[in-house]
């Protein structure tokens, strides 16, 4: 069987979530199956050494113009005149009239929610608006044209199903994501400080993975942080990663606190290997999103050994069990409250430790590409 897979942003050299998700998919597919043949669809980049050609995978540069246009035209036209008999499209969507059998990996439906537009609508980039707006208009038509549809929570899965009226549909289903297995702890003393000198990291600080989209509830982290160092003292920085300093000084205007900004470190884009010696150098790791369809960081947090806060919502119980401090995203306050228990309580911070391994360790992209696998030869075999 020949396979073709969407990785149009895989040699891009920042990459994000979803791009990680579907390059950890290929190189475990890669490990794992040795019989069919593949075709990944990639956009030339200059980060083209973070995935190499086997005996059955082969990679083809795609040049197509911007992303919509890439993947609506390019991508079904490359696909078809590959030989492809299944293309898996792996980032939300997909081309809307390819006679090619389409399995989807949609990681969410945030961008159809009512609830999420209104908090879109004040304060998301003109491209992320954008993106929503394509997202839009393309996903309930591939809905109805998948032979299959692979979310990344149960969560996730019961939302789809109630919005798209697919409820006990079989096409749907739920593959969980994994943790890179470089996630873990860092001993290597070089390395920390190789890592803390790179991004310039402070002795004490909070990680925290906020970015410009709203759901990421940076200004209720920012809110809480503020009100933790005036009833604290402490001398804990929070450090971010690739946030523009503008939109940064807007929201700290926003909560009343601009003199905070001499309290948090921008790191600037990380390398995802860099990842562990910041997770392991924190005291906690900060997670207190609106809404999520998973929540990979988490796992990663708890790999590395750090306590983490997260929300009562979406996926993120799901996700996270009973090896996290779980909070009211909504409410800075109990984000303030949980910082300073689990300072305070070392066998707190013990506990959320010790279960944060084990809730990782349940958690692994060979499992999700033996998953994926599975769907691929179902779909061979005409089930």
């Amino acid at each position: 069987m020949k396979i073709g897979i969407e990785g149009q942003r895989l040699f891009r050299k920042k990459k994000h979530g979803m791009d990680m998700v579907a390059l950890e998919l290929i190189r475990y597919l890669q490990e794992i199956d040795h019989e069919n043949e593949y075709i990944v669809f990639i956009a030339p980049d200059e980060d083209d050494s973070v995935l190499k050609e086997t005996a059955n995978f082969k990679i083809v540069k795609l040049d197509g113009g911007s992303y919509p246009v890439w993947e609506q035209f390019a991508l079904p036209k490359a696909a078809r005149e590959a030989g492809c008999q299944i293309l898996h499209c792996t980032s939300n969507t997909a081309p809307v009239n390819c006679k090619i059998p389409l399995v989807v990996t949609l990681h969410d439906i945030i961008y159809m929610e009512s609830s999420y537009a209104k908090i879109l609508a004040g304060s998301a980039t003109p491209y992320q608006k954008f993106g929503n707006v394509y997202r839009k208009m393309v996903v309930p038509k591939i809905v109805k044209k998948s032979q299959k549809i692979i979310t990344v929570s149960h969560f996730e899965k019961n939302r789809i199903g109630e919005f798209f009226g697919m409820k006990g549909d079989k096409r749907l289903t739920a593959v969980y994501n994994g943790v890179s297995e470089h996630f873990k702890p860092v001993t290597d003393k070089a390395e920390l400080k190789r890592v803390k000198e790179k991004y310039h990291l402070p002795d004490k600080y909070f990680f925290f993975l906020g970015n410009t989209d709203p759901k990421k509830n940076t200004k209720g982290t920012l809110k809480a942080f503020s009100d933790f160092i005036k009833r604290s003292g402490s001398e804990h920085k929070l450090v971010m990663l690739d946030y523009d300093r503008t939109e940064l000084d807007k929201l700290l205007e926003e909560i009343g606190d601009k003199g905070l900004i001499n309290r948090i470190v921008l790191t600037g884009y990380v390398v995802n290997t860099d990842l562990p010696s910041i997770y392991c150098q924190s005291d906690v790791f900060l997670y207190p999103s609106l809404r999520e369809s998973f929540g990979i960081p988490m796992l990663e947090a708890m790999a590395c050994g750090v306590p983490v806060i997260t929300s009562n919502t979406s996926s993120m119980p799901e996700v996270a069990g009973t090896a996290a401090f779980i909070i009211d995203p909504f409410k800075p306050e109990e984000i303030t409250e949980a910082i300073l228990k689990i300072l305070g309580d070392k066998a707190l911070r013990d506990d959320l430790i010790k279960k944060g391994f084990e809730q990782a360790a349940k958690f692994s992209w060979r499992a999700m590409a033996q998953s994926v696998l599975a769907i691929y030869r179902e779909i061979g075999a005409g089930k």
